[in-house]
C-alpha cells in the first residue's frame, strides 16, 4: 500500500506556546509507515491558506494546521470541498475547533491520532462569503473579538481583560434576524452562529452545536446588567449557557441578518469591518477532518451539578422577573393614588 503524503503547516507566532520542538516530536512520533511527510512554516497573515492550496494542487492526503484557530480557519478554507483532509495539532490561545473535536491538548498525543487517520467529513459554515468552522458573529463578541486583535499580547487573560474592560460600556444594537420561519427582531447584546460549541478555552457558545447536523445553532443573547454578567460567565464555561433566560435559541440552516449600518463580524476570532446586511449558512459534510477515534462520547452535555447550578440561576431569574413586574404593579397602582389625591 502507498503511502499517504501529510504536509504540516506551522505558524510560529500563534498562541503562547514555543512551536520549536514540534518538528522533533513529528520525526519521532508520526508513522513513516503511513505517512511521508514535510513541514512548511508561514510567513505572513494568509500564508496558511496559500500553502495549504499548494498541498491540494500536490494532491496531500492531509493537511495539518500546527496552530490555533485562526491557522486553522487559513487551511481550512483551501480544503473545504476537496478529499484533502485536515488535521489539527492545536497551539493556539483558544483551540476551539480542537476542543470541541475532543482533541487533546498535548501535541504527542495528537500527531498519535493523526496515525490512526480516522476521516470524517464534517459541516462548516460561510458568513458573507468567509467560511467557518467552529463560530462566527456579530456584536459583543465580533467587538472583543477587534480588541484581542490589536492587543498585542495572546492568551486567555488578555481576552477576559477586554471582556472586563469593555463589558459594561457595551451598547446593544437591533437586527432584524430572518430564516424560514420568519423575521424577528432581537435587541441584542450579540448574535452568534455556531458550526461547533464552543469558542475557545471551554468556553461554550453552543453547548449543543454538532459539525455534522446540517445545522447551525443560532444564538441570540439578549443585553444583560452588571448583576446578572457573572451568571453569564459561569454558564458560558459550565456547559449550560443555553437555559440562560436572557439567551434565545434556534436552528437554522441559512439566516440573514440586517442591521442599521455596518460593522464588525468575526469568523474564528478573526474580526472584519462587513457591510450592515450579513448572510450566513452551512455546508453539510463539505470538509474532511482527521477526528479523534476515542472522543466520541458526548461531552457536551453538562453533568449534574451544571445542570443544578443552571436550575438555581433560572429560577432566580423567574423571580427577578417576577419580583420587577410585581413591583411595576405596585408602582402603577401608587402613581393612580397620587392623581386621585391631587384632584
Amino acid at each position: 500500500m502507498s503511502k499517504k503524503n501529510i504536509v504540516f503547516i506551522l505558524n510560529p507566532i500563534s498562541g503562547t506556546i514555543c512551536k520549536a520542538g514540534i518538528p522533533d516530536l513529528i520525526e519521532k512520533r508520526l508513522d513513516k509507515n503511513l505517512y511521508d511527510y514535510r513541514i512548511a512554516e508561514t510567513q505572513y497573515a494568509g500564508h496558511a491558506t496559500e500553502l495549504a492550496q499548494i498541498a491540494v494542487n500536490d494532491g496531500a492526503d492531509v493537511v495539518v494546521a500546527v496552530g490555533g484557530d485562526g491557522t486553522v480557519n487559513e487551511v481550512g478554507r483551501s480544503l473545504i470541498n476537496t478529499k484533502t483532509a485536515m488535521g489539527i495539532l492545536p497551539c493556539g490561545s483558544g483551540n476551539g475547533l480542537a476542543r470541541h473535536l475532543h482533541l487533546p491538548m498535548n501535541i504527542k498525543r495528537c500527531i498519535d491520532i493523526l496515525n490512526y487517520h480516522d476521516v470524517k467529513a464534517l459541516d462548516y459554515g460561510i458568513i458573507n462569503e468567509h467560511p467557518f468552522f467552529c463560530t462566527c458573529g456579530m456584536g459583543f463578541d465580533a467587538f472583543i473579538s477587534m480588541k484581542f486583535a490589536t492587543a498585542g499580547k495572546r492568551g486567555p487573560i488578555t481576552y477576559m481583560q477586554k471582556i472586563l474592560e469593555e463589558g459594561l460600556r457595551y451598547e446593544p444594537e437591533t437586527y432584524i434576524i430572518e430564516d424560514r420561519e420568519g423575521t424577528h427582531q432581537h435587541k441584542a447584546f450579540l448574535v452568534s452562529a455556531a458550526n461547533a460549541s464552543q469558542y475557545g478555552n471551554n468556553a461554550y457558545i453552543a453547548p449543543q452545536a454538532s459539525m455534522s447536523d446540517g445545522l447551525l445553532d443560532i444564538i441570540i443573547m439578549e443585553p444583560f446588567d452588571i448583576i446578572e454578567a457573572p451568571q453569564v460567565a459561569i454558564e458560558l464555561f459550565n456547559k449550560t449557557l443555553d437555559k440562560n433566560i436572557k439567551i434565545k435559541t434556534f436552528r437554522a440552516k441559512h439566516i440573514h441578518i440586517q442591521r442599521k449600518k455596518e460593522g464588525f463580524i468575526h469568523y474564528d476570532g478573526d474580526p472584519i469591518c462587513s457591510d450592515a446586511d450579513v448572510d450566513i449558512s452551512i455546508v453539510p459534510k463539505g470538509i474532511n477532518i482527521i477526528v479523534n477515534p476515542k472522543g466520541e462520547k458526548d461531552y457536551r452535555q453538562p453533568n449534574l451539578i451544571q445542570t443544578a447550578f443552571s436550575e438555581i440561576f433560572y429560577n432566580i431569574d423567574l423571580m427577578r422577573q417576577d419580583i420587577t413586574k410585581q413591583s411595576r404593579k405596585v408602582q402603577a397602582i401608587n402613581k393612580n393614588l397620587l392623581r386621585k389625591l391631587n384632584r
